[in-house]
């Protein structure tokens, strides 16, 4: 998630003073709007239904020098009938003074600390990154979803705060870095006597994200940001009112920051150092800005790529992210999904509940001008599904899901090559 200077958006002093009201005037569940959240998948979107596994989910810490916090979905056991209910908060990192701030609320089907389910083990890993300034828990409806196919799903909660003038750079520069010490304590924790032992195989891995996240998937597969091309990008739509101008105005200033935050002398001036995991075997990049990348960037990467997006973005512009995606990269398997007329938060979590007086706010997060969110979260759980059992558990049937003549949806436009 990112701020847009194309829409008319309350300042962040007006945000955090109602945010205050709200909160000093203790409006609680039972005085929150409440949204239906039932759009029934299409028929033919066969792995939007849940999977087998029963999913658990736990909150663990990397205690590196500045602790990085992250979550687990995993498939779990289920013994003691236990009923598979968890409220997930949607949250936006305003930072100081407010911290976390829950602008609305869903239900999910997991079990707190549920034990691990072992007897298939070990599970393939996938790697969510969430968009930019949001909670992990923000995508939860798709963690859990991916977990009951058997895979586990871990995903930081990047230490940043939306305060984009001054934290988008730099994010830029410490997502990466926090992928990296993710894999490290990883590999780490499933090792012989350690907590996660044999839960997860982490030579067998995919990152999917959401926006700044789509850009960390980039990133972990392989793609380098392009001095030339970023620059070249900008100066096209400088002056202009096209959608992603923007990002050009509180990015391009701050590349010899981002240099000098990487380690770099100076701001290189074509291709980056990579800050890629040799191990990535696929990803999936939802809404994705890979504007950073131009095609030399991008060119980088090999694996197999899953790009997603909603051709009215405009804070992440379908063209500067879904498009160059698939168009660039290497990839010998690659597949392209536009959400026609789908704009940038529909990735992001359901909105059953959320306070009155902040309706002004979640409109922004919660809403989308043409699309039904339920209906967009079946479809993207059908499709990366299929995606991730095609491509991590090499499921014949899942891979003839991706094959164009199988997917029949009047509102998506898609593009695959080798499937």
């Amino acid at each position: 998630m990112k701020t847009s200077r194309n829409k008319a958006k309350p300042s962040m002093a007006v945000l955090i003073l109602v945010v205050l009201f709200v909160l000093f005037m203790g409006y609680q569940a039972n005085q929150d709007d409440e949204v239906s959240n039932t759009s029934s998948p299409p028929e033919s979107a066969t792995y939007a239904a849940r999977g087998l596994h029963p999913v658990g989910t736990r909150d663990l810490v990397i205690d590196d020098e500045t602790p990085l916090d992250i979550r687990i979905w995993y498939p779990a056991l289920n013994n003691d009938n236990l009923e598979e209910k968890i409220k997930y908060p949607y949250e936006i990192k305003i930072g100081a003074p407010l911290g976390d701030v829950s602008i609305a609320s869903f239900q999910g089907q997991a079990i707190r600390e549920a034990p691990f389910d072992l007897s298939t083990n070990p599970y393939p890993l996938v790697i969510l990154s969430p968009g930019f300034a949001l909670g992990t828990s923000s995508y939860a409806w798709l963690a859990e979803h991916l977990a009951s196919y058997g895979f586990v799903v871990v995903s930081p909660e990047h230490r940043e705060t939306l305060d984009p003038q001054n934290e988008l750079w730099r994010a830029a520069i410490t997502r990466p870095q926090d992928i990296l010490t993710l894999f490290e304590y990883l590999d780490e924790q499933v090792s012989p006597g350690s907590p996660l032992e044999g839960l997860t195989d982490t030579d067998l891995v995919a990152v999917i994200g959401h926006s700044y996240g789509g850009y960390t998937s980039l990133a972990a597969a392989g793609a380098q940001i392009d001095t030339n091309a970023f620059q070249s990008q900008c100066e096209s739509v400088s002056g202009t009112e096209e959608p992603g101008a923007w990002l050009c105005e509180q990015l391009l200033p701050h590349m010899a920051d981002m240099a000098s935050m990487a380690d770099l002398d100076s701001i290189p001036e074509g291709l980056w150092p990579a800050w890629a995991y040799p191990r990535v075997d696929a990803i999936v990049p939802m809404a994705g800005d890979a504007f950073f990348f131009g095609q030399p960037g991008l060119a980088e990467i090999d694996v197999p790529v899953m790009a997603i997006g909603g051709t009215l973005d405009k804070d992440s512009p379908y063209m500067w992210s879904t498009h160059p995606t698939y168009e660039y990269s290497s990839s010998a398997k690659k597949v392209r999904i536009a959400l026609e007329g789908a704009e940038h938060m529909i990735f992001t979590g359901p909105c059953e509940k959320s306070p009155r007086l902040l309706k002004f706010f979640t409109d922004e997060f919660c809403s989308d001008s043409s699309w039904d969110r339920n209906y967009a979260h079946n479809l993207v759980k059908h499709f990366t599904t299929a995606f991730l059992l095609s491509e991590l558990k090499q499921d014949p049937a899942a891979s003839d899901a991706l094959e164009p003549a199988s997917v029949k949806f009047s509102d998506v436009t898609y593009d695959a090559q080798g499937y």
